[in-house]
């Protein structure tokens, strides 16, 4: 008889205390219909990641876990924001689960994706994406700034899933893949579609955030966006060179243009033309060695190979210790 796969749903958590026990309740619900139903392995888990929570979050993982064994976590020795998180429990829950499904600890991910996300698993696809078909809980300012990241990422080059965010059931050998990949400036979503194997979508319609505040204001939401750009294309480098071709052939007609006024004595008021064009040169000149300063910046980061995130405590592994 056919093993039943071991499944970990994979939580980062920040700040979510209002949230958790809903959070908890809900996926642990799903866990109990799904081993009843023989569809995953009874010592499936739901593992929290504490991303150095100021609030109850990290108190209330460790008294779920002391109720039910089903539910465990760990704690990151501070915070280090949620791609950070997501790859300490992805990396954590690959020594454990045969297959593994990230999702956020809002409830605005439908829960009940996680059966489609299953059956697609089953017919031989090792990572489905789950997909916002509707977004109407969000604003419209949210929904069209959205719109315009899938459009902007997509004209740069990078292969990213439109209205996919970290909602995805990934395999054992997807993640030890990911495993290889080292760079500090994370950005997931636009790594799982490097790394190949076969993948399916599972569409569902995103709701209201259950309780909480959302972790990602404007400037988080367009650092991230940023981060994704940077970390994925250099098209921004040559979309400067190309700029600088053009400013440089603009440059030699007006040089030409000057000589022709030169040479025919026409007097001509250039201030107002001298003074334009100044700013103008200097202020894409400052703003082409502020993109190259990101990039600069990045490879600085690479290149100290610090450690993306530390552990400070696993429940699985202070159990097995008897340090609880």
């Amino acid at each position: 008889m056919k093993r039943k796969n071991l499944l970990y749903v994979v939580v980062p958590c920040y700040n979510e205390e209002k949230v958790l026990d809903e959070t908890a309740k809900r996926l642990n619900a799903k866990l109990e219909a799904l081993i009843n139903a023989k569809k995953i392995a009874s010592e499936s888990k739901i593992l929290f990641i504490n991303d150095g929570s100021t609030d109850k979050t990290w108190a209330k993982i460790v008294a779920f876990h002391q109720q039910n064994k089903r539910i465990t976590g760990i704690s990151l020795a501070r915070n280090r924001g949620h791609q950070n998180a997501l790859l300490a429990g992805l990396m954590t829950a690959k020594n454990y689960a045969d297959i593994v499904i990230s999702m956020d600890a809002d409830l605005q991910d439908d829960i009940n994706a996680i059966d489609k996300m299953l059956e697609k698993y089953e017919q031989g696809n090792d990572i489905v994406y789950g997909v916002r078909s509707k977004r109407k809980s969000d604003s419209f300012f949210k929904r069209n700034t959205a719109l315009a990241f899938y459009k902007i990422m997509q004209f740069l080059g990078v292969d990213v899933i439109y209205n996919h965010a970290d909602y995805r059931l990934t395999s054992k050998k997807v993640l030890a893949a990911l495993e290889d990949f080292g760079e500090v400036n994370l950005f997931l979503r636009g790594i799982f579609p490097l790394i190949g194997y076969s993948s399916a979508i599972v569409y569902y319609e995103r709701a209201k955030r259950f309780a909480g505040e959302s972790k990602y204001p404007l400037k988080k939401m367009l650092s991230f966006a940023w981060d994704g750009i940077t970390s994925f294309s250099v098209k921004p480098i040559r979309l400067i060179l190309s700029l600088g071709i053009i400013i440089f052939i603009i440059s030699i007609l007006i040089t030409i243009y000057c000589l022709f006024v030169k040479l025919f004595g026409y007097t001509v008021d250039g201030w107002t033309f001298l003074a334009c064009s100044m700013w103008m040169v200097g202020g894409l000149q400052m703003f082409s060695l502020g993109i190259i300063g990101e990039y600069v910046g990045k490879i600085y980061k690479e290149t100290k190979h610090r450690p993306r995130y530390i552990i400070a405590i696993n429940l699985e592994e202070e159990e097995k210790y008897d340090l609880l």
